[in-house]
């Protein structure tokens, strides 16, 4: 797959392109060696020195990248012997929402969230990551068999919101939502909630209602889309950037705001630039996150998730 550079790597770009001319003239006009490793440092600084100074406009885009790691990349990763569990049991199976019964370094888990899909026929057939009523209660009947199981729940948030189609209001999507919500916040079993892209609206809380809510350094996490705010607030959707400046949407903002429990470090140049490097992370704190909640009743998992969102937004 040919390396999609956003607006502000293309400085990246270019260097990576003479690099790439480069070692194809060393094949026919001799060896460039010192060159390409000059180069190749000079590419890695600037793109340490860009990635260190990201506005949330930036990061923005970086949460959306294409190349960026999906829920069916961390399931490849992370776990073994998965197994899909398919529809709501009322209406249909919807694709936006992969979920099933796995295991996580040898420990029975059951693990769900949005896929965007890869190309344009897996973009479709998940609808780009927008649910349906059917999703979210698809995530419900998950959610109950995890419990009567006694399995953790690990869900991967990545969306950029519900579905907003005629069928699917018609369906109950806001009632869908709020029990899939509901569902999160009553569990009796330990949940973990992690932002790998886009957080988008309810979209994304209907299944990151968890005990712990984790965050990809350069995801975003918000109650609207930068454009959304942007078309409401100055009825102008290109003034994105000036929303997303202002939104807080970013790690370090929702980490101050307790909205968010902990950072997850990605590679330098975003988790799409070292895939396998970004997984391993996730795993790693997924772990030690598990760890830390062994033990704790299901009585103590529903007090502390209450007290945990309780917290949000209360003056100290």
């Amino acid at each position: 797959m040919a390396t999609h550079y956003l607006e502000f790597e293309k400085p990246i770009a270019d260097l990576e392109a003479k690099i790439e001319e480069l070692s194809l003239l060393s094949e026919t006009a001799g060896s460039f060696e010192t060159e390409v490793a000059g180069l190749t440092r000079k590419a890695e600084e600037l793109r340490r020195k860009i990635y260190g100074k990201l506005d949330p406009w930036m990061k923005t885009q970086v949460a959306r990248h294409p190349q960026r790691p999906h829920l069916v990349d961390y399931i490849d990763g992370l776990f073994t012997d998965f197994v899909e569990l398919h529809g709501d049991r009322q209406f249909g199976d919807d694709q936006a929402i992969i979920g099933g019964l796995a295991r996580f370094r040898d420990r029975p888990v059951l693990v769900m969230g949005q896929e965007k899909g890869h190309d344009t026929q897996t973009r479709l057939t998940h609808n780009f990551g927008m649910a349906r009523p059917e999703g979210y209660r698809k995530a419900v009947r998950l959610m109950d068999l995890a419990e009567q199981y006694s399995l953790p729940v690990l869900t991967f948030v990545d969306t950029a919101g519900a579905y907003p189609g005629l069928g699917a209001e018609e369906r109950g999507q806001a009632e869908a939502i709020a029990r899939s919500t509901e569902r999160c916040l009553t569990l009796g079993v330990p949940s973990i909630a992690t932002v790998t892209g886009e957080g988008g609206s309810g979209g994304a809380i209907a299944i990151a209602a968890a005990s712990r809510v984790l965050m990809l350094e350069h995801s975003i996490y918000s109650v609207i889309s930068p454009e959304g705010a942007a078309g409401i607030l100055w009825r102008d959707g290109a003034r994105a950037r000036d929303a997303a400046m202002a939104m807080k949407i970013t790690g370090p903002d929702l980490m101050e705001l307790k909205i968010v429990d902990r950072l997850i470090p990605e590679p330098v140049g975003g988790a799409h630039s070292d895939r396998a490097t970004a997984i391993a992370n996730v795993g790693d704190v997924l772990a030690e996150e598990l760890e830390a909640m062994k033990g704790l009743s299901p009585e103590d998992l529903r007090r502390k998730r209450a007290e945990r969102f309780y917290a949000i937004g209360r003056m100290s």
